[in-house]
């Protein structure tokens, strides 16, 4: 069944490799069709899902840009997922950002958050909460075991 929503990435150019690598990394994905307008041309339109989640590519050229203003959050179970994902997306030409924020080879924004760390910031220990998020200003790539740290101390 066709979901009724997607979101839809704008790329210039290189749509179907970037499917191919992003439904790469997480179980649960695949492209799912694709639409070219002449058979030796790279794909127009890509549809695929990551871990269940619908997306659509829409390769179109130059016209727009993709930015930090949309990218996709990823919820790990673990740090050794983390740091997998974060290896992977950064690989190539990709760039670290802040707070577990990157940009792929591609162009595309990701955020690479840990569970725990999400868990935490739900914590009615304000304070705690402050320290943790104080910890996390620091940081690239999220290291979990540092933010549970700094919100257990007193």
């Amino acid at each position: 069944m066709t979901p009724k929503t997607r979101t839809c990435l704008w790329f210039q150019t290189s749509g179907f490799e970037a499917a191919q690598f992003y439904v790469s990394l997480f179980p649960g994905s695949e492209i799912e069709r694709t639409f070219q307008r002449a058979s030796d041309a790279e794909p127009l339109v890509i549809d695929f899902t990551l871990a269940g989640t619908p997306y659509q590519i829409l390769c179109a050229g130059p016209h727009f840009k993709l930015t930090e203003a949309a990218s996709i959050s990823v919820a790990t179970k673990d740090q050794a997922e983390t740091d997998h994902l974060w290896e992977a997306l950064t690989a190539n030409g990709g760039e670290e950002s802040q707070c577990g924020w990157l940009k792929d080879r591609f162009g595309l924004s990701w955020q690479i958050v840990p569970q725990g760390w999400i868990d935490l910031m739900h914590s009615p220990d304000r304070e705690a909460m402050q320290r943790g998020f104080d910890a996390l200003m620091q940081m690239k790539k999220i290291d979990l075991a540092t933010l549970e740290k700094a919100f257990a101390s007193q």
